[in-house]
Formats: structure tokens, sequence, C-alpha cells
């Protein structure tokens, strides 16, 4: 992997690359501040988020209770697009900080949102879980992107707890 001029992490022909796409029966000026308003983002996403949306602001969330997602933010374009670098904060992970790149683009679909995630730059591998996680947290948008609660998630687990 290398990083482009934009921050960005350019993407290898031998990277996992991540697609999906969630419909969100809501606006895209809603859905946006579920990937920059750390309030938001916890609703779906995450316990704890620490998110700083402008080009090379930081964004931590703490995903699990004990597996936290690092990176910074590429580019935002309120609305329409959300670029930003991602990464395990732990060290055992082969995603590291930064190593892999997440673009967000929302399209208007009538009243609703499209929501078009790639994640690229991933090292990929037999062990590789990030497209069961984005399947998995697309759906908790879907249903927090309307008002609705997207429930305790089962995927939690208090830190120092390693079984999955």
């Amino acid at each position: 992997m290398r990083s482009g001029r934009d921050g960005a992490v350019a993407a290898r022909e031998e990277d996992l690359v991540v697609e999906r796409d969630v419909r969100v029966e809501a606006p895209a000026e809603s859905v946006f501040k579920f990937f920059v308003d750390p309030d938001q983002m916890i609703r779906w996403m995450g316990v704890d988020a620490t998110l700083d949306p402008q080009p090379g602001g930081i964004y931590r969330v703490n995903v699990t209770g004990s597996d936290v997602a690092r990176g910074e933010y590429v580019e935002v374009v309120p609305n329409e697009r959300v670029v930003f670098t991602w990464g395990w904060e732990d060290e055992s992970s082969p995603v590291r900080p930064g190593s892999s790149t997440v673009e967000v683009t929302l399209e208007p679909d009538g009243l609703a949102t499209i929501v078009r995630l790639r994640h690229f730059g991933l090292p990929g591998g037999p062990d590789d879980r990030h497209g069961e996680g984005w399947d998995h947290y697309l759906a908790r948008l879907a249903t927090a992107g309307v008002g609705r609660d997207a429930g305790s998630d089962p995927w939690l687990r208090p830190a120092g707890d390693e079984a999955q």
C-alpha cells in the first residue's frame, strides 16, 4: 500500500476491497451526520467516538468496547461524501491505523439515501472479517438512520475480552 497525495491509501491489485450499499429511508442531510457526529455515530456503531470531520482530523471509534478503529478524515463534502483512513489500534491486527481507506458516498434516491461504502487497502486473507463487519453495522445504520433504536449491539464485549 502507498499513501496518495491526499492521504488516502492507494489500493493494490492484491488488496481486498469491500463494497456495500444500503438504502436508508432518510435524506442525505440526516444520514451524513451519522459519519461525522460522535453522538450519531454511536447510535449505530461503537460505544464511544472522537471525530473531527475535516481533512487531517481524527476518526476514532471504540467499535465493540475493546476494538478501537482509528484513522483520519481525508475528505468531507457535507451531505455527499466522507473519506477516512481506518485501522485497528490493537498491535496484533494486520490492519493498522491509517493503513486502509473507507469511502462513503451518499446518493439521494427520492426521499431516501443510498449509502455506498467502499473499504480498500485491506490485506484480506481467510481471517478478514471487514465485509461481515460492514454488513452488520450498515444494517444498524439503516435502522438508526430513520430514527429508530438499533438496539443493543450483540458484538459488544468488555475491554480485555478476546473471545469472539
